[in-house]
């Protein structure tokens, strides 16, 4: 019975996704809308991001230098930071700091808007409430994941090379040409931006799908934003290892 109500639940999901994309159609006031929400979970979440990726270079540094100077290889800790950054922690980090701070504020939203009934009167007054309420959010994800991914790298490297040429000594030019040898512009760079629009992406129609279909009550408004939230973050986990099983080989 578990298994065939988690079909169907996966059945739904799919179908509000579909009716997401088809929902999304150019005009004014889904652009007035994209704005919007690009500042509101985009904007807003620049503080968390760049505190996230400054600390995240900070500890990446001081522990991959621990681990390198072993092996008298100190000096290439830029190799570890700029590929373990593009490659995985700066879009999976990126995504989970989003979920919790962006795609918890989606959930909610759209729970107190069905426990409020505005979702039932924008279908009585004849607008789809999945282009009106949804469709702008999802695009608003879809691009701000990957600008957010940008911001957060740009703090991760601005830290990691505080504490390795600053405090811990390594050369300047060696950690930077390390780096530049190592990171390829597009397995590296451009990959991270691909995966953080499909992480955007997925938190979105997440968030948006249990916000939309929660009980119309503050119970189920506060149920809705948790289930978001942890199955957003397993959701960004599992596309993770995918996409690197499939870029990275």
């Amino acid at each position: 019975m578990a298994f065939a109500e988690s079909i169907r639940s996966l059945g739904r999901a799919g179908l509000f996704s579909l009716s997401v994309l088809r929902a999304s159609k150019p005009t004014a006031d889904f652009f007035a809308e994209l704005v919007r929400e690009i500042y509101k979970i985009g904007g807003r979440s620049l503080p968390i991001i760049a505190v996230g990726g400054a600390f995240v270079g900070l500890s990446l540094t001081l522990l991959g230098y621990r681990a390198l100077e072993t092996y008298g290889a100190s000096n290439q800790v830029s190799v570890l930071i700029g590929l373990g950054l593009y490659r995985e922690l700066a879009p999976v980090l990126t995504a989970l700091l989003f979920v919790g701070r962006a795609g918890s504020s989606i959930a909610a939203e759209l729970g107190l808007m069905r426990a409020t009934d505005q979702i039932t009167a924008l279908g009585l007054m004849a607008i789809d409430p999945v282009a009106k309420a949804v469709a702008p959010r999802f695009w608003a994800a879809v691009l701000t994941v990957p600008m957010l991914v940008a911001f957060f790298s740009t703090f991760a490297l601005a830290a990691s090379w505080f504490q390795g040429v600053q405090i811990l000594g390594i050369d300047n030019g060696m950690f930077w040409q390390a780096m530049k040898d190592a990171v390829d512009f597009r397995a590296d760079f451009l990959t991270a931006f691909m995966k953080a629009a499909v992480f955007g992406g997925t938190a979105a129609l997440v968030a948006s799908y249990v916000g939309f279909h929660a009980e119309p009550t503050i119970e189920g408004t506060s149920v809705a934003t948790t289930r978001a939230v942890v199955n957003a973050s397993l959701l960004v986990l599992m596309f993770n290892f995918v996409l690197s099983a499939f870029l990275f080989r």
